[in-house]
């Protein structure tokens, strides 16, 4: 009996949650009654302006200008003038029909709903359909805001907007047909500061489906939450004169602050017309069948050879495993002999050479001498072991891997392992002159051009950097911590200086002593840089240069690959340069060289694939 009792009262509770439970949906939940009876409703969503994204000078990189998006309900369209809706919004006349016969052959699937029937309609186009809305029944417009761009410069930086997909919206259930989302760049990365939150009204619909008023007075109205602003660490106007320096040229120009590693210009040539970037869509197919692929953004995605720069970080290395000192000397004799009948080649200059005059001539017969003492020291047992250790020591400069930065689209490069040189040469069948192009940054190495620009900070700073960036701190965004910290490399402080002197020398050396970097010479900057001529086997070598300046407290570091132009001193170099200048004098000196150097056009080296 008292089973039953318990089993009766446990029946009772239940039926009586229930009751309360339909009750209070039914009868006191206003918001229940809103969704389940949606068909008297009509939601009006609301868009919230996009985050500005502004550089570190407070100027707009990236505003808003005011759109709409003209909507249809098919079931509310009646008779209307077609040609005269045309001529609003230069449509073609069989684009509407079309676009009308296929609503009337969906009417029982798209019912009551209100549909998008053109987007991103500037301002002054939609006033002409405003004064004349009432001809066109059925039509409405929604304000929206796209993206305009005060500089012209940056579209591979800030990336664009494109409309979510079904596949997106797969996994991004937030987010609902017709929004906006990030695609690339500054845009993507920082999708969830700058996009905001939606809103909506509801509207009164009467049993002929006639908007009748606001429901409950707006009580259950939502506003849009405007995006949030993010500051970029770029110079708007440094960023447009390196695009300027770059036109007509393959490749990257990267500048950094050494003292934050805060990105100052990245450039990557050529690039989107920021023109085209409002208007993704429109110019999309044209933009990814140019054979120069400017969505491809090379100052993070390329790993090109680093070439004669990266003689720096060999250097360093063997100070710090102690097989060379400053005073070292290597003979050269216009290259290196690795075996009786292979020579790895130089160019003419005065032997034999110490530490800091090999960088200012950039000898690569004395890089080759300090790699093989590297591999084949004595103080590790095998040549497996100090390989790995050398190794070791360039990842600590950031190589072969990724940096860790806030550009969505980094990659890390290449770094040999020992299993790539087991699987060409076979195990232990492998030394050092198997290998010996990676003395001078050729062979099994790539390195994007911003590796590159952070090896010139990490020199500048004598041995630290901070993890290359794009967005500061800022009232609306703490940036992450990691940016804040110093990555240390393997290499003591005390070793830099020679480095430096050699880089200085190799810039501001007298005329005829054999300087490789004198193009880049500015009477008071100071700047310390170091050449590069990367071998391309598809064509002329790759010119590279990196700097930074002054000497003491540097300001920018900055590193210039061109594809396929030729020596580094002769074309890298000067762009270099004058991108330094810009930034610290804020004038150019040099007006002539500045002339000829935006007048290059060194497209024509570069071998494409055109259609």
């Amino acid at each position: 009996m008292e089973r039953k009792n318990i089993l009766i009262a446990g029946v009772v509770i239940v039926g009586l949650l229930l009751i309360i439970q339909l009750f209070n949906l039914q009868i006191l939940n206003e918001e229940y009654k809103i969704t389940a009876e949606n068909n008297a409703y009509k939601y009006i969503t609301s868009y919230p302006v996009r985050g500005l994204i502004l550089d570190r000078n407070n100027n707009i990189l990236v505003g808003n200008k005011n759109t709409y998006d003209i909507l249809i309900t098919p079931i509310e369209v009646k008779e209307f003038d077609t040609l005269a809706l045309c001529k609003i919004f230069s449509l073609e006349i069989e684009t509407v029909r079309e676009k009308l016969k296929e609503y009337r052959k969906n009417r029982r699937k798209i019912g009551y709903q209100t549909i998008t029937f053109i987007k991103q309609v500037p301002s002054a186009q939609y006033s002409v359909f405003a004064e004349q809305a009432y001809k066109f029944p059925g039509f409405s417009g929604l304000p929206r805001t796209s993206r305009n761009y005060p500089f012209n410069a940056g579209a591979n930086l800030f990336g664009y907007l494109t409309e979510v997909d079904n596949n997106f919206l797969s996994k991004n259930p937030d987010y609902k047909r017709g929004d906006y989302v990030g695609a690339s760049g500054l845009e993507q990365a920082y999708e969830d500061v700058l996009k905001g939150q939606k809103g909506y009204s509801i509207l009164l619909r009467d049993v002929h489906n006639r908007i009748q008023s606001s429901f409950a007075d707006g009580k259950y109205d939502v506003d849009a939450i405007p995006g949030k602003d993010i500051v970029a660490t770029i110079d708007g106007h440094l960023q447009q004169y390196g695009e300027e320096l770059m036109q007509n040229k393959v490749g990257s120009l990267v500048a950094i602050e050494p003292e934050t590693g805060e990105i100052l210009a990245i450039v990557s040539s050529p690039g989107i017309d920021i023109e085209k970037l409002a208007n993704i869509n429109k110019y999309y197919q044209e933009i990814i069948n140019d054979p120069y692929k400017p969505m491809f953004n090379r100052a993070v995605m390329s790993a090109y050879p680093p070439g004669s720069v990266f003689k720096l970080v060999n250097g360093l290395i063997g100070l710090q495993e102690g097989v060379i000192t400053p005073q070292t000397r290597y003979s050269c004799n216009m290259g290196y002999a690795y075996s009786s009948t292979r020579k790895l080649g130089c160019h003419a200059h005065p032997s034999p050479l110490d530490l800091t005059h090999s960088i200012m001539m950039s000898c690569n017969a004395y890089y080759c001498n300090v790699f093989k003492a590297i591999i084949e020291n004595k103080r590790y047992p095998n040549i497996y072991d100090s390989f790995n250790h050398w190794r070791e020591m360039v990842e600590s400069f950031g190589f072969g891997r990724k940096l860790g930065s806030d550009f969505p689209a980094e990659l890390g490069g290449t770094l040999p392992t020992t299993a790539t040189y087991d699987r060409i040469h076979g195990k232990n069948r492998w030394k050092a002159l198997s290998m010996i192009s990676l003395s001078i940054g050729q062979g099994e190495i790539g390195a994007t051009p911003l590796h590159l620009a952070n090896l010139a900070a990490t020199i500048a700073n004598r041995g630290f950097y901070y993890i290359p960036h794009l967005v500061k701190d800022s009232p609306d965004t703490t940036i992450d911590s990691r940016f804040k910290e110093r990555q240390y490399t393997m290499v003591n402080p005390e070793y830099f200086k020679d480095v430096i002197d050699g880089m200085y020398l190799a810039v501001n050396a007298p005329p005829g002593s054999g300087g490789t970097a004198a193009r880049a010479r500015v009477d008071g900057l100071e700047i310390c840089g170091k050449t590069g001529t990367a071998q391309n086997p598809h064509g002329k070598d790759h010119a590279v240069f990196i700097c930074f300046a002054p000497k003491e407290n540097p300001k920018i570091a900055v590193a210039a690959y061109i594809e396929n132009a030729g020596f580094g001193g002769t074309w890298a170099a000067p762009i270099a340069s004058l991108l330094v200048e810009k930034y610290i004098n804020g004038t150019i000196s040099r007006e002539e060289l500045e002339k000829e150097v935006i007048g290059w056009n060194l497209m024509q080296n570069v071998k494409v694939k055109k259609p």
